[in-house]
């Protein structure tokens, strides 16, 4: 037994030890780098990654159902008495997103309402923090030691601050008299003990009497939670060094005491009072920069107030950043019929599968495309409905796990935080696995296929790095990534000219199918996850351009390669083209009235508005509004130097003559080191984004021919970058709300407690996700898309019907 098992590593060993000696260390690697590979995919398949991610699934929904149902599921409890700084200036409470109300939103949550603070003078700096949230400045010095009231004149809002610092009849005869008042208050936050301590120099007898003034306080703080909310302020630590004489008897083991004490008497936990601790937290991380030693620094008093902010008001405006107090949303009417419409599916699937236990199975599935480029595969026969079922049944499921994710109040979620470290570490790593992962292409053109899938596969990824970490705060790092978007959109235009220069097919069935191919799972998720199309602008976004490249090249005369062969007119028709669709994108982007009034025109408001606005369409439009056509003169240059053998494409070959191509690769790295330099000094992105379209081009071009007048480079590909480049349009899309949280706001939280781990597992079942999105859209794509031209126009009838009534109805719905 034993010789037999070590026969197969020695068949390993054999040939490495000979590529060795023959070939030197670097092949070898290259060699082991292969066999390992192989041994790998034996045993560890993209299926046996997609069961080990669906018993996580299963394992993490288990387990904080479980933790939800013992240990308290109550957001608003994590609000009020757990956080911690992210960074200096970010407070993030354990579990739920706080959202940073402006003046508008506070007026329009407190529009009709009272509250009312009652304590000393810490609660008196609360009293003024919310205050200025409400009024968006500071207000003037307030009187001491007195009664404080504050009208909003723009709402009915009312704040009043109640000067009690101790716990005696005269705060209880006040708390007595607010139910009586003809305007009941929503909300009160009481708190007092600093005073107590002074006054009776920390003896006992002090924390004895403040025990029984609370006691005795109790009925009133419960009646007062009849008609609103009753928060306990649980008294935060002190400086002591800092304090002064007549002070010093106030000392954290006092103000302990007093929390203990006052959490006893009022019953906090058990009764209708709640605790209000956040200020107490806050103020543990930042009791170094007090300057008396009791009173906490402005910021540190302003998180706290817009910890109170978010209690109160996150149920009623909820945010979709402010997780916090929140409960999940009743479902819609089109939830309620996708989710009838996964359900039934899921049944007809057993019931073929099972009962009548049908021979044919599950179509083999197709090569994984990215973005618009996908091909259809052959199946071995025509699919039949168990097929489609079982693609619903399997997309039913992923589209549950994203509504857990985003939109039930099962996972948690935290805020970002940009930090240099958190964008480039993980970018450094990716870039060197990726780098690890080099192969040759199977054929060394100019952008050959493997190529673009690479391109697109470490651009992903960068994105998705940019995105978690927040890097859109650093206007570097903001600026790059646009560059990147840009290239995703000149590769839309390469991709498509090539495509119908060549191939010469203007055919309904093509344009069905990657129209399919891109809006399937944007289209999928505005009905499961309630969004609008143009949430997701960057589908939107490919969508409009391919519609407007297929028009421009289908329209009158076609002109394609064999007919161009014949006379040089025909390139001069093409050029033609492309000079009026650039005349278009210039004449609307010079009226934004033009713009708006023609994409608020009903039914396009439906597709381009996003919340009743047309700016974001706008902005992302004029953004990269050459981006695609670059793309598409690119590719006609670049196929018309092909054709007249101008280029040297062989394997290896540098692409132009070294007089030429030496010049051309200094120039293009001067080009994307002034680019980095220019991007690196921008004072604003309004400033930067002005430039952008105008000068993004330049990196793109100057990648490309970095990339590929190298023959040896032209030659490589990294199979890591180019299998996620296969679903980067699937990985693009699900990040939005299965691996960031909050429409992209948050993260979310599946291991609390370890970000390391919780980013690791979330990402792989991030990524399994992605791509078996992927698989059931080209699945469906060739099911419900035929090629027999007569199903195909009554299957479009039918749809555009049915989209025209869901059309129709929200329209009549939002009152239009």
């Amino acid at each position: 037994m034993g010789g037999a098992s070590l026969r197969p590593r020695a068949s390993l060993l054999t040939p490495l030890r000979q590529y060795a000696c023959c070939h030197g260390g670097a092949k070898m690697a290259g060699l082991a780098y292969s066999l390992g590979k192989r041994e790998i995919n034996q045993y560890f398949t993209v299926n046996s990654a997609k069961l080990i991610s669906l018993f996580l699934v299963l394992l993490l929904f288990l387990l904080h159902s479980t933790s939800r149902i013992f240990g308290g599921a109550d957001s608003c409890q994590w609000l009020l008495s757990t956080g911690h700084f992210l960074g200096n200036n970010v407070w993030q409470p354990d579990g739920c997103m706080m959202h940073n109300y402006s003046s508008t939103e506070a007026k329009a949550c407190l529009n009709g309402k009272q509250v009312v603070f009652i304590g000393d003078s810490r609660i008196r700096a609360l009293f003024v923090s919310f205050i200025n949230i409400i009024a968006s400045q500071k207000q003037s010095p307030v009187k001491r030691h007195a009664d404080i009231y504050f009208r909003d004149n723009r709402s009915t809002a009312q704040v009043n601050f109640v000067w009690s610092p101790v716990t005696n009849n005269s705060m209880k005869e006040r708390l007595l008299l607010l139910p009586r008042a003809p305007v009941k208050p929503d909300a009160v936050l009481v708190g007092a003990a600093t005073w107590i301590i002074r006054d009776n120099q920390g003896r006992a007898e002090g924390l004895r009497q403040y025990k029984a003034n609370l006691t005795s306080m109790a009925e009133a703080l419960e009646r007062l939670a009849q008609y609103g909310d009753v928060y306990w302020h649980i008294q935060e630590p002190v400086k002591w060094k800092a304090l002064s004489q007549n002070r010093k008897m106030i000392t954290d083991q006092q103000i302990n005491l007093y929390n203990e004490g006052a959490a006893q008497a009022l019953n906090i936990g058990a009764s209708l009072i709640q605790p209000f601790g956040a200020s107490r937290l806050v103020a543990l991380e930042t009791l170094n920069q007090s300057t008396d030693g009791l009173h906490m620094p402005e910021s540190s008093v302003d998180v706290a107030a817009m910890v109170f902010m978010n209690s109160l008001c996150n149920k009623l405006v909820r945010p979709i950043d402010g997780s916090c107090c929140q409960t999940t949303p009743p479902l819609t009417f089109l939830q309620k019929m996708a989710l009838c419409v996964f359900m039934g599916s899921a049944l007809v699937f057993l019931i073929l599968h099972f009962l009548i236990k049908r021979s044919h199975r599950r179509p083999p599935a197709p090569d994984v495309e990215s973005l618009e480029e996908k091909k259809p595969a052959t199946a071995s026969g025509p699919p039949g409905a168990e097929a489609v079922c079982g693609a619903l049944c399997r997309m039913g499921l992923i589209m549950v796990y994203f509504y857990l994710c985003d939109r039930a109040d099962m996972f948690q979620k935290e805020q970002k935080h940009y930090s240099h470290s958190a964008f480039f570490i993980p970018l450094i790593m990716v870039f060197v696995l990726g780098l690890f992962c080099s192969e040759s292409t199977k054929e060394s053109r100019l952008l050959n296929r493997e190529q673009t899938d690479e391109w697109k596969g470490w651009m992903q990824l960068v994105i998705l790095i940019y995105h978690i970490s927040g890097a859109s705060a650093f206007i570097p790092v903001y600026m790059h990534v646009r560059v990147l978007v840009a290239a995703y959109l000149f590769q839309t235009g390469y991709g498509h000219l090539s495509f119908f220069w060549l191939k010469a097919d203007f055919g309904l069935y093509r344009v069905c199918q990657v129209l399919f191919r891109l809006n399937f799972l944007v289209l999928l998720l505005c009905v499961v996850m309630d969004r609008p199309y143009q949430f997701y602008y960057f589908v939107p976004l490919v969508t409009f351009w391919f519609v407007l490249i297929y028009s421009t090249l289908a329209m009158w005369p076609q002109i394609v390669q064999k007919k161009a062969n014949n006379s040089i007119l025909w390139h001069l028709g093409v050029l033609l083209k492309l000079l009026g669709l650039l005349l278009l994108i210039c004449f609307f982007a010079s009226s934004q009235g033009l713009f708006e009034s023609t994409f608020t025109a009903w039914p396009l408001s439906a597709l381009f508005e996003l919340n009743g606005s047309i700016h974001e369409w706008w902005f992302r439009w004029k953004l990269d509004r050459f981006a695609v056509m670059e793309g598409m003169l690119f590719a006609f240059l670049y196929l018309l130097l092909q054709k007249k053998q101008v280029l040297m494409e062989g394997r290896g070959e540098t692409l132009f003559s070294a007089k030429v191509s030496i010049p051309l690769l200094l120039l293009s790295l001067q080009s994307f080191i002034t680019y980095s330099v220019w991007a690196s000094n921008c004072k604003s992105k309004a400033q930067c984004n002005e430039m952008h379209p105008y000068i993004s081009v330049v990196p793109i071009l100057a990648f490309i021919l970095i990339r590929n007048i190298p023959g040896s480079a032209r030659s490589m590909y990294s199979s890591f970058f180019a299998w996620f480049g296969k679903i980067s349009l699937e990985l693009f899309i699900c990040q939005y709300h299965i691996w960031l949280a909050a429409d992209t706001k948050g993260i979310l939280v599946l291991i609390p407690g370890n970000p390391s781990l919780n980013i690791l597992v979330s990402s792989f079942i991030f990524v399994c996700v992605a791509h078996e999105v992927s698989l059931i859209t080209n699945v469906l794509a060739q099911l419900l898309i035929p090629k027999d031209s007569v199903v195909l126009l009554k299957r479009l009838g039918a749809l555009g019907l049915l989209s025209l009534l869901l059309l129709v109805r929200g329209h009549t719905s939002s009152g239009a």
